[in-house]
């Protein structure tokens, strides 16, 4: 668009609109700049500005007339990388990397830095494969969804089977960087939190049920899971909490977003639970899965998992989430701040509580902590003095149903 603006102002429309309009998919190549280049010669036949374009277009000014085709090119071309990178959900991959990296960085043992690094490029890969084909598949009610109308397919930026391929490979990449750099099992999570985002949550439970955020909220519980994974090769119970405070988390905040999304969602044929039970149900849903959430979100600290800072950062958060949804519950279904105001806090929520967590708890508190592998390394005196005996036995039963899975 810089390029188009030094261009004579009868120029700029025809060409400007070659960019702006959404029914024509953006062209790279030189053949679609010539002609885009003579389509404008056509519009201004018969003006002062035809005798331009024809001494334009003139074989003396052909080294201009590559020189433009070739800027224009390189504007569609960031259009579409542009397209491409909102297609990997950037904010959703990010949500899902950090949570990963608080997994990764609180795991017992030592790993290698570039190791730490490979794992989390592997992770947000996965993440961004799974934001790609979410889209690849969703691509028919996004376009009837005034808040995913611009997306990159229903604008015609990419094509669906360009989505495709590029959610494949960058999955694939994903789960074979985990698979051979680091471990089976982190890879083999990893794979399974795509496939269920994608298989059983998208295709299957979004538009079928009103417990898809639910059951669906199980793939975006993972990350956490899949950097411990990554870390020590196994699962215990500290994963295990934070992929439960993560699940719990999921339902307010997407049903609070979903509030005031109801005409669009009942337009797209997608039963949200606010479309198929109304918003005094929802609002209601929302307190009880923020009153649970708040309950586990405790648990690291009374379990001795992190301290008291990470203790206080719940409780003042939880009680403010709580309060956001008690109001919710209380306003008047015209009022659209009440729903907002508890979705971005919820973003701020999970944020906190995580980095709290992290904060608090360093790597030396957890490294104390043996991972499954270590326990049975380990001797039970040892155990015994290092977690409480009701810990011991969740971890090992959770360490058990791993393996069975």
């Amino acid at each position: 668009m810089q390029i188009i603006a030094l261009l004579p102002s009868r120029l700029q429309l025809p060409l400007r609109s070659r960019f702006t309009s959404a029914s024509h998919p953006s062209r790279t190549d030189w053949r679609g700049g010539s002609q885009l280049l003579r389509r404008c010669t056509s519009q201004s036949r018969g003006g002062p500005l035809s005798s331009w374009f024809r001494h334009f277009l003139s074989p003396r000014t052909e080294g201009a007339k590559v020189l433009l085709i070739s800027l224009i090119s390189s504007l569609t071309s960031r259009t579409r990388l542009r397209g491409f990178l909102t297609l990997l959900k950037p904010r959703v991959m990010l949500l899902a990397v950090f949570t990963a990296f608080v997994g990764l960085m609180i795991a017992p043992g030592h790993l290698d830095p570039f190791l730490g690094s490979i794992a989390i490029l592997g992770i947000a890969a996965g993440a961004g494969a799974a934001g790609v084909l979410n889209m690849w598949y969703d691509a028919d009610i996004d376009a009837v969804m005034t808040r995913t109308a611009m997306r990159p397919i229903p604008r015609g930026t990419v094509s669906r089977v360009e989505a495709l391929t590029f959610g494949l490979v960058l999955a694939g990449s994903g789960v074979a960087v985990l698979g051979f750099a680091l471990n089976v099992t982190a890879a083999a999570l990893l794979a399974f939190a795509i496939f269920f985002y994608v298989v059983v949550y998208t295709i299957w439970l979004k538009r079928h049920t009103r417990q898809n955020i639910v059951i669906g909220g199980t793939a975006g519980a993972l990350p956490s899971v899949i950097g411990w994974a990554a870390a020590t090769g196994d699962i215990a119970l500290e994963p295990f909490i934070l992929f439960l405070i993560v699940f719990l988390w999921t339902p307010p905040h997407f049903w609070a977003l979903a509030l005031n999304r109801t005409d669009e969602y009942a337009r797209a044929g997608v039963p949200m639970l606010p479309v198929v039970a109304g918003r005094a149900e929802t609002t209601r849903h929302i307190l009880i899965y923020s009153v649970l959430l708040v309950s586990i979100s405790m648990l690291p600290w009374a379990l001795g998992f992190a301290s008291t800072i990470y203790g206080a950062a719940a409780v003042i958060c939880g009680a403010i989430l709580v309060v956001l949804a008690l109001r919710l519950g209380r306003s008047s279904e015209a009022d659209r701040r009440a729903a907002y105001r508890l979705f971005v806090f919820s973003i701020f929520y999970l944020f906190v509580l995580f980095a709290a967590l992290l904060t608090s708890s360093g790597g030396d508190r957890w490294s104390s902590l043996p991972s499954a592998r270590a326990a049975r390394a380990a001797t039970g005196s040892l155990q015994a003095e290092t977690l409480p005996r009701a810990v011991q036995i969740a971890r090992s039963s959770i360490s058990v149903r791993a393996d069975e899975v």
